[in-house]
């Protein structure tokens, strides 16, 4: 087989990773749930597995598949996209400054506010989309900026290899949750990123069926070593029933990834034009703030975008409550549309729009769904 750099993303999907068993021969890989490995009688490890904390087959293989579909160095899985996050910030020392989005996954800003800055972190918020509002948040004493483009969920477009520069010259890192687009869709390393970050519940996983994380590294350094140790004695590992799960998925992730994000458009240029709609974010919209620079690093848009709804909370709850293909329920990615008031779940400290609905574009026809809003906004 050719080099995994010179493959297209298609073909890694399918291949990174993945060798016929050598016992068997099965063409699947088989999942190895034993948490032990025998020693020989000299005390090493005949197939260098020790203990499944530590590391599994199944493990290898799917770290090895997404350092491929990455274009990176290595990578760590983890048991949930939460114990990835955790595990770069934890990489960090006590006193360490993190520049972080003021758009951005709920949890990892309560994460980085309720468990990293008691621990001894400092943070500064700052609006990404912004160039000259990152430089100027720079300490001397940041090590981390921390990415989400598009972001969750207004959707605001990072320019990331401005951002990584700006990081890079201060001699920090910039990691991207990269979990939105997946890697079919941008290449944050290509484009300076440090470190790429995914909840692999999502699209990678695809199916709404399991739980993991990962982070993979431009760069095999001394950091990520410190990542390493956090998933392996810090015990953040994923099972390898998941790991199997995540590797079978990934096979149709590239596939997936360009259904979600055409029949994603589709919905966002009906949105808007619905009178009912006060705006849609979407950065496949030319009319989108980032979309000039979405077009610049992105190779699809997305299949995630949200509305406002003309009328506030009321109104917002309303549509979610008379929709029927779209199921109301958290998380995103699966092949199921989702759709869900932000607000009331993220609580009393959210800065999410009230009258904004998060909306996940499935697989279903996209004549269906936009019929389905359609009647929901009526």
């Amino acid at each position: 087989m050719k080099k995994h750099s010179a493959l297209r993303i298609e073909t890694l999907a399918i291949h990174a990773g993945h060798t016929p068993d050598p016992t068997t021969g099965a063409v699947m890989q088989p999942i190895h749930l034993s948490t032990s490995f025998e020693r020989n009688p000299d005390g090493t490890y005949p197939a260098g597995y020790v203990y499944t904390r530590t590391d599994n087959p199944n493990r290898v293989a799917l770290e090895t598949c997404l350092t491929a579909l990455e274009g990176g160095a290595a990578a760590a899985a983890f048991g949930s996209g939460m114990a990835a996050i955790a595990a770069i910030f934890q990489a960090l020392a006590p006193g360490d400054h993190i520049l972080f989005p003021d758009d951005a996954y709920f949890g990892a800003g309560r994460l980085v506010r309720e468990l990293m800055a008691p621990w001894g972190l400092t943070y500064s918020v700052v609006n990404m989309a912004d160039v000259d509002a990152v430089r100027a948040a720079m300490q001397p004493t940041t090590r981390l900026m921390w990415v989400e483009t598009p972001s969750n969920p207004l959707l605001k477009i990072t320019d990331i290899a401005a951002v990584a520069q700006i990081a890079h010259a201060a001699g920090a890192r910039c990691a991207v949750d990269n979990t939105w687009p997946s890697p079919t869709g941008q290449q944050p390393l290509a484009l300076g990123a440090d470190l790429v970050m995914h909840a692999t519940t999502k699209y990678l996983g695809g199916h709404s069926d399991l739980l993991g994380g990962a982070v993979i590294a431009r760069a095999a350094d001394a950091f990520f070593e410190r990542i390493r140790l956090v998933q392996t004695i810090g015990g953040a590992a994923p099972s390898p029933f998941d790991c199997w799960l995540l590797m079978r998925s990934i096979r149709t992730l590239p596939y997936r990834m360009r259904a979600h994000s055409e029949h994603a458009q589709r919905i966002a240029e009906f949105l808007a034009d619905h009178p009912a709609v006060e705006s849609v974010h979407y950065p496949g919209l030319p009319g989108h703030p980032g979309h000039a620079i979405a077009r610049q690093q992105m190779q699809q848009f997305g299949g995630m975008l949200s509305i406002q709804v003309r009328g506030g909370t009321d109104a917002a709850m309303r549509v979610a409550g008379r929709v029927q293909l779209f199921t109301r329920a958290t998380s995103l990615g699966g092949v199921e549309s989702l759709i869900e008031h932000r607000a009331s779940v993220e609580g009393s400290h959210t800065t999410t729009p009230a009258n904004l609905l998060r909306i996940s574009v499935g697989l279903e026809h996209p004549d269906d769904l936009m019929a389905d809003l359609a009647q929901a906004l009526a």
